[in-house]
């Protein structure tokens, strides 16, 4: 087996994890847990877990580097995508959120030229340009399939967008390890500001503990599977695979939800992939000479 393909499947394996961790977040609000619960309970599984997993490498949990501007920009950029994140899953269809996300990859690639300067050719605004236009096919503003409540999952979209620029810009000292833990420590802030907004807190039972422990180990099992899947494979090889999240929102919402994704919300998350993974191939062209 290629390094490329080794790959490709830890990245499909890490897409699978991350939208199992959605399902958990919906499957705990369908239990009436308060939103501001739900995440106060993540943050602080997730920064615990990422806390021990940074330990155990050696590395220290608190530096002066974790200051940095970019670090604060990132924190502040996670803190929005989460509250975003869990009210889009809590309201809207898991399919429709997770087709929205999608289009990440195309506003970090607007922000890349805007603010760092790099080169985007035409080819590839206008890829994006026609993602967006998917993103729009999606929503369908203005007509009665419209939800105000999609917004969130826009939110959620350039929110993390803004964090993988903000990204970019940490310094090279700062490991993948003390960045995650700090990530999952602003799911605790993003559910104390949900607090006031929510009902109060419900006592957790069994089932809560457990979508809760489920939705912890699946999202650092993805984590962990995406940083062995840029590392292990080439970036242009395997980043494309990061849309079979799409497929595994689809194929859950379906399953689990009963959701049923209309011609209009396929046809763009199909406008949405294709100018992303259009995007990326092109990039990879062009690094290539």
């Amino acid at each position: 087996m290629t390094d490329n393909l080794k790959g490709i499947l830890w990245m499909i394996a890490a897409m699978a994890g991350f939208a199992l961790g959605d399902v958990g977040i919906k499957a705990l609000a369908a239990l009436h847990m308060p939103l501001g619960q739900i995440m106060m309970g993540l943050g602080a599984g997730g920064t615990l877990g990422f806390a021990l997993w940074t330990r155990g490498r050696g590395l220290p949990l608190v530096t002066a580097r974790l200051w940095h501007p970019a670090i604060l920009c990132r924190y502040v950029a996670e803190v929005l995508a989460a509250l975003c994140m869990v009210l889009a899953l809590a309201l809207t269809p898991l399919s429709s959120v997770t087709a929205i996300l999608q289009a990440a990859p195309l506003v970090v690639t607007i922000g890349a030229a805007l603010i760092f300067k790099e080169g985007v050719g035409w080819r590839r605004w206008l890829a994006i340009a026609v993602g967006l236009a998917g993103v729009l096919l999606i929503l369908r503003p203005g007509t009665e399939a419209f939800s105000p409540l999609s917004l969130f999952a826009v939110g959620a979209m350039l929110s993390l967008a803004a964090r993988d620029l903000a990204t970019r810009a940490v310094p090279r000292e700062v490991a993948s390890l003390q960045l995650a833990t700090v990530g999952f420590s602003a799911l605790i802030l993003a559910g104390a500001v949900l607090v006031p907004f929510g009902d109060a807190f419900v006592p957790a039972g069994v089932v809560h503990w457990s979508w809760m422990a489920f939705t912890v180990l699946t999202t650092i099992g993805g984590y962990y599977a995406i940083t062995v899947a840029m590392r292990v494979g080439e970036i242009s090889a395997v980043s494309p695979f990061r849309y079979t999240r799409l497929l595994f929102g689809l194929a859950l919402g379906v399953t689990l939800f009963g959701e049923r994704p209309d011609g209009w919300m396929l046809i763009g998350s199909a406008v949405v992939v294709g100018s992303g993974i259009y995007a990326v191939l092109r990039e990879r062209q062009l690094a290539r000479g």
